[in-house]
């Protein structure tokens, strides 16, 4: 009988300390792969140029942007972006007849970006996403150009360096952009295509 009891105690014991086994163990394979317990999350602010390419390209210049973009950071080489970004580019006079107007893109989107920490401080990093982009003419330009909605698939690749809380970072994004239904192609009845190159400087912090 007290062999009986001594085995049901045990035997409790175990399966109230397998969970807490497992949990132990859980936490130990988490912390070798580097996700956080407590996700680190921040946000940045950008500033950059850019321009269109392809045919979309032909008549617009080089523009400046601005982005806000918060960040979270459930892994430790894995973060995730969600984000606004404006940009404005100038379109040449030659196709609309008017000086100073211009075609303003306005995109939503999230990004996943990968990389390693180099000394803890440095980390280059590549990213893919997802967004949509509402592009708008100026006033003197909308006979021409057309306000249209469309996909943003970003490609990206940087360098961020992180001292203390605050954060500074460099990055190229090539938007591959579909559904242009903006502008045609002068002389035709075809629809411009391309995408659009950026790059910018950004300044955050995490928390």
């Amino acid at each position: 009988m007290r062999r009986s009891m001594v085995g049901g105690v045990a035997l409790v014991a175990l399966g109230l300390a397998s969970p807490a086994m497992a949990a132990v163990e859980a936490q130990h394979v988490a912390k070798k792969l580097g996700i956080r317990s407590d996700p680190e999350a921040g946000l940045d602010v950008r500033l950059g140029l850019g321009g269109l390419t392809g045919s979309l390209g032909d008549d617009t210049k080089v523009g400046p942007l601005l982005g806000i973009v918060a960040e979270v950071t459930p892994w430790k080489y894995l973060g995730i972006e969600a984000g606004y970004e404006i940009q404005r580019n100038a379109i040449d006079k030659s196709r609309i007849g008017e000086e100073g107007e211009g075609l303003w893109r306005n995109g939503l989107g999230v990004l996943a970006k990968v990389g390693p920490y180099v000394e803890e401080k440095w980390r280059p990093f590549v990213g893919v996403g997802f967004g949509v982009n509402y592009f708008n003419p100026s006033d003197g330009a909308d006979n021409v150009y057309r306000n249209d909605w469309t996909t943003d698939v970003p490609l990206a690749a940087g360098v961020e360096y992180r001292f203390g809380h605050l954060f500074a970072g460099a990055r190229a994004t090539y938007h591959l952009i579909g559904g242009e239904n903006i502008v045609d192609r002068p002389g035709t009845n075809e629809r411009a295509r391309g995408g659009a190159l950026n790059g910018n400087l950004s300044v955050g912090g995490r928390f």
